[in-house]
């Protein structure tokens, strides 16, 4: 199930930071392929990258290197609610002021690009002052200053009418953004503390581009008006579902090596003979059949890494699945070391369960707190159908209540990998088992997202959360709709408690107390009933022998203008 509206490039997407920030963060994960199993690797640890490094005078000037790119990017505003696919945000942040980027442990580092300085200068209230680089401008000429960042704020925090946002977590909680000591510094001030700051205003968006709803919402639709990155768009062409980006004359910084990175849209699926071909310099390995293919391939190398990247079963709230306990019991029903196996068959990187729906395991503060809930226990199941009044019917037949039978509908992409919908198979039995029909229903993978899993029409889905960091970007995930908005929540599961929780926990600056609130909230979440974890994914891909400075990034950030060929 691999298409997504916060998924990146294979998978590396963003979670709904504005969100997907969702990036929006959605994508289903999975492989197919021979059914015979390879030796297994101990899944990449913390501060784990595998990208060939190599310093910039390692690299040679010029060339051309040929990406993958899983769908056709039609809106470019990373702020707007259609703007975070995982690929746009990545792309957006090579055009665009990322004023951090983050290191492979998911820390974050300032880009001396455009920051000299920017930190905390009062707790109470909280004031973070940025110190720009003078140097730094918009394609327009003009400098970058406060009323880029005010403009962003006041797009986003949720308060202008007409603003089609993808998410204010952050932007809400601050009070003014003024200009500092001089024009090239700014002046943030927030009402309430909040940890993730430096996730803010990444990118950054000229204020002359998001003027009006209307430059918000359709000024970024098939272009890009303005930008200042090492990196502009060179062509876009629809018709041939290509996109370059080349060198910007105008940069101030170091001159990115290439002279060209050439995008080509393609299913993921068609990476392997793409790559065997020589079309594309990247394809993503991880699953049996492409690995199978691209291990022995003459000039690839396989790298591998450990992204934030979910793979869960999600339950909706409605019909019987409204029962806390009915979700309980699936849970229970579920033997998730036998589903991790059938995921995890011919690909080179063990799956292992994940406990957390916020940390993955490579990151500080992950604790495992799915307890009882992720333990396979199908009298335990059975019983908590009992007591929700659900009539066990015997001979593997749908249980019963009021004249019902319990029978519910899992929604699948019609692109699943094959190993995925193996799965989705085997865990329909074992539901069976407890005497609930689950029927598997495919929907064509332009509609799976659209108008299934945004509107929250679904009974049982599958999907990736990817980049679903810093922690507070965990919010929109869980936090109980408000109206029409679900943020990223597409269960529509939540309760004051979990968001009471979140909320504390994006507001506290140490990050070991922040750690405690977010493990209580995950297992709030686990008990709720909202999602369940099956591994995390890390990302196994094939790149072409001598591509430096690109390939498996973990929690690190993707920097197109150091990729290039070794010397």
């Amino acid at each position: 199930m691999d298409a997504s509206t916060t998924a990146r490039r294979l998978g590396r997407a963003t979670a709904l930071a504005v969100a997907v920030a969702l990036a929006v963060t959605a994508c289903t994960s999975g492989g197919g392929g021979p059914a015979g199993d390879v030796a297994k690797s101990e899944p990449p640890r913390q501060d784990s990258q595998d990208i060939n490094a190599k310093p910039l005078d390692q690299v040679k000037d010029g060339g051309e290197v040929r990406l993958p790119l899983y769908q056709w990017i039609t809106q470019w505003n990373p702020f707007q609610v259609d703007g975070r696919y995982g690929d746009a945000v990545e792309i957006m942040r090579a055009l665009e002021p990322d004023l951090f980027t983050t290191d492979a442990s998911g820390n974050f580092q300032p880009v001396a690009d455009y920051l000299q300085e920017a930190k905390i200068t009062s707790t109470s209230p909280q004031v973070v002052t940025y110190k720009l680089n003078p140097k730094a401008k918009w394609s327009d000429g003009k400098p970058l200053g406060y009323l880029d960042f005010k403009a962003d704020w006041e797009a986003s925090n949720g308060k202008k009418d007409g603003y089609n946002i993808a998410d204010s977590s952050g932007y809400e909680l601050i009070s003014s953004v003024e200009q500092g000591a001089d024009p090239t510094e700014v002046k943030v001030t927030f009402s309430e503390p909040y940890a993730d700051w430096q996730n803010l205003f990444r990118p950054l968006i000229p204020a002359a581009g998001i003027g009006t709803a209307q430059d918000f919402n359709q000024g970024w639709v098939e272009k890009i008006p303005i930008t200042a990155g090492a990196l502009k768009i060179g062509t876009a062409d629809k018709t041939a579902q290509t996109l370059t980006l080349v060198p910007d004359p105008a940069w101030w910084g170091t001159k990115a090596k290439l002279d060209r990175v050439t995008f080509r849209v393609m299913s993921q699926s068609a990476t392997t003979q793409a790559f065997l071909n020589n079309e594309i310099d990247l394809a993503t390995a991880g699953t049996a059949a492409a690995y199978g293919q691209l291990k022995g391939a003459k000039d690839a190398v396989i790298r591998a890494a450990s992204p934030w990247d979910d793979v869960h079963i999600s339950f909706g709230q409605g019909g019987a699945l409204a029962d806390e306990k009915v979700r309980q019991a699936l849970g229970k029903a579920l033997d998730r070391s036998s589903l991790i196996k059938i995921a995890n068959n011919g690909v080179p990187v063990e799956f292992k369960p994940l406990g957390n729906h916020i940390f993955m395991p490579n990151q500080t503060g992950y604790q495992d707190n799915s307890g009882e809930w992720a333990k396979f226990d199908l009298a335990a199941a059975r019983k908590l159908l009992d007591d929700a009044g659900w009539k066990d019917a015997g001979s593997g037949q749908p249980r019963t209540k009021d004249g019902q039978q319990l029978e519910l509908h899992w929604v699948i992409n019609d692109a699943t990998p094959q190993a995925q919908l193996d799965l989705a198979t085997a865990a329909a039995a074992m539901w069976q088992a407890a005497g609930v029909k689950v029927d598997l229903d495919k929907v064509p993978a332009n509609d799976f997202f659209t108008k299934y899993v945004n509107p929250g029409k679904f009974e049982i889905a599958s999907w990736r959360n990817t980049d679903s960091f810093p922690l507070s970007t965990s919010l929109s995930n869980f936090r109980l709709p408000v109206g029409d908005n679900v943020f990223g929540n597409y269960s529509k599961l939540g309760t004051p408690e979990i968001d009471a929780l979140l909320k504390k926990a994006a507001g506290t600056l140490d990050p070991v107390e922040a750690a405690k609130l977010y493990n209580q909230a995950d297992a709030k979440i686990w008990e709720l009933g909202h999602t369940f974890e099956l591994y995390q994914r890390p990302v196994v891909v094939a790149t072409r022998k001598g591509l430096a400075n690109e390939g498996a990034f973990g929690l690190g950030s993707t920097d197109y203008a150091k990729i290039g060929w070794e010397k």
